[in-house]
């Protein structure tokens, strides 16, 4: 008897599975389409802060001073995470360089990106990233007038 009951209650589920898994894969598609979505911001905002980077190093080896290079990396990065659309609560762009035609201009820029929609998943709402691009300031470029080249 506890056979045939066990065999009833086996045929009884027939299709159950199927059902099972016609209400889940929705769900685990959503779940797939946000991690994708995630991950996008995260990697998107680390190339464009990496672009941001060398657009700053370049801007701040093409000055002639310490401190006109520092203004324009920071104007230069500052300008190109706006175009690109990167949302940052906080920036912050250091620049390293003497002037001096033959060295190198280091820039750094740190930037906290806000995730915004990705608290859904508990992932934090904000990521801290952070780039460096160095340039070399051209030998060969033309002097100022104090410096005597014209």
């Amino acid at each position: 008897m506890t056979a045939a009951l066990s065999a009833r209650w086996w045929r009884a589920e027939r299709g159950s599975v199927t059902a099972e898994a016609v209400l889940l894969t929705p769900v685990l598609v959503i779940l797939l389409v946000f991690v994708a979505v995630v991950v996008h911001r995260g990697v998107d905002a680390r190339l464009r802060l990496d672009d941001a980077a060398h657009q700053a190093a370049r801007a701040a080896s093409l000055q002639r001073t310490p401190a006109a290079a520092a203004a324009a990396s920071e104007a230069t990065a500052t300008a190109a995470l706006a175009r690109a659309g990167v949302v940052c609560r906080g920036i912050a762009v250091n620049t390293a360089t003497s002037a001096t035609a033959g060295t190198t201009v280091v820039v750094s820029v740190r930037c906290t990106v806000d995730f915004g929609q990705a608290l859904v998943l508990g992932v934090p709402g904000t990521k801290t990233l952070s780039a460096s691009a160095a340039e070399i300031i051209d030998v060969f470029r033309s002097q100022s007038a104090a410096g005597g080249a014209g």
